[in-house]
């Protein structure tokens, strides 16, 4: 998981710390062994969301992802859209690695690649290297309802495809990073790590969302749920299954969280440039530490992006994403107080491999 510097509550389910222990060195794309499918169903569940369950079921997958050069290897969960052996998952689910596997319910493994992507919008879609035809989730028609019951399906815990249930308590709710998808759909179902991807699925067995990240408290409990919402033949998946991959315009800026906000003026400090980035190249600066890390002199503070301005790294990251790919943007920023402004064109995240997040 990795851990909001703005609000300690909120965190994604990405894969990288969590699942990095659990990392094996031996890992096949087509195991010898299926995952151990759980022959006891559970029985907490009413009768209705039990039938639902095991009709929805098997139209979702256990998603595994290796990059073979970092060593990084992790499980999510996805869902077949089409017969023809279209996934949709999380995009943070695939973002890591190169080498994707599908693992259904009835035992079997599949190769898989990812064909599209929306970063911004934490969605991917795989394409299965097998024969179909696969059991498949439809795509809701309508917008969900406030108030309506609502079943994950997902691979948190060690479990295997199993169910998690819980309310709609909210559409389009806005998550207090910038670099989390906005307008999403908010649950108490009790989602974790592993569960990233999967399905939230509506009581007609229609597919409403992708889960994205979770909120918890102090102690480490799921609070809320948050799931990326999909509607058959709106923008997103009309892209999506177009083939259209639609990466984050970045700078090539890693910025300070801690001091951004807290110098004045206020703005986004940088924290370090990415060597060779457009940063780089139109000659923005960040800060100098010593041989212990410790920060001695703060880099160059952002105030404004294209003309708007941006009193953190937080509004810094909301300002930048409002671009695309390719955009030629207005930086205004303060080096030693004094104010001075570039002109860069935003490149795609995936172009920038040592950028953790921007």
């Amino acid at each position: 998981m990795r851990f909001s510097p703005w609000l300690p509550v909120l965190l994604i389910l990405a894969l990288g710390a969590y699942l990095l222990p659990n990392w094996q060195p031996k890992f096949e794309l087509v195991p010898k062994q299926s995952p151990q499918v759980s022959t006891t169903l559970p029985g907490t569940l009413p009768e209705a969301a039990q039938a639902l369950f095991e009709k929805v079921r098997p139209a979702t997958v256990r998603v595994e992802s290796l990059d073979p050069r970092t060593r990084e290897a992790g499980i999510g969960t996805g869902f077949f859209i089409s017969d023809t052996g279209q996934v949709l998952t999380a995009y943070h689910v695939v973002s890591l690695g190169t080498l994707f596997q599908i693992s259904t319910l009835d035992g079997k493994s599949y190769r898989a690649k990812v064909t599209a992507f929306d970063a911004r919008a934490d969605v991917a879609l795989l394409e299965v290297q097998g024969r179909g035809p696969f059991p498949f989730l439809p795509l809701v028609t309508r917008a969900p309802r406030v108030g309506e019951t609502v079943l994950a399906v997902g691979n948190s815990g060690g479990d295997f495809l199993q169910p998690r249930r819980g309310k709609l308590l909210r559409l389009g709710a806005s998550a207090s990073r910038a670099d989390f998808p906005q307008g999403t759909l908010e649950m108490n179902a009790p989602l974790a790590p592993g569960d990233s991807g999967g399905p939230i699925i509506d009581g007609l067995g229609n597919a409403i969302g992708v889960v994205s990240y979770i909120s918890v408290d102090s102690s480490g409990i799921t609070r809320r749920s948050y799931a990326v919402p999909v509607v058959d033949g709106d923008n997103l998946i009309t892209a999506l299954r177009t083939g259209e991959k639609r990466d984050t315009p970045v700078l090539g800026i890693e910025l300070d969280s801690f001091h951004s906000g807290l110098v004045e003026p206020s703005g986004g400090v940088i924290a370090r440039v990415v060597r060779g980035s457009p940063a780089d190249r139109a000659g923005l600066i960040g800060g100098d530490y010593d041989a212990n890390s410790n920060l001695v002199k703060l880099g160059d503070t952002i105030t404004t992006v294209g003309g708007q301005r941006t009193r953190d790294a937080n509004e810094v990251i909301t300002a930048l994403r409002s671009g695309e790919v390719g955009d030629t943007v207005t930086i205004g920023y303060l080096r030693d107080k004094q104010p001075r402004e570039t002109r860069i064109t935003l490149v795609a995240k995936a172009s920038l491999p040592d950028l953790p997040d921007e």
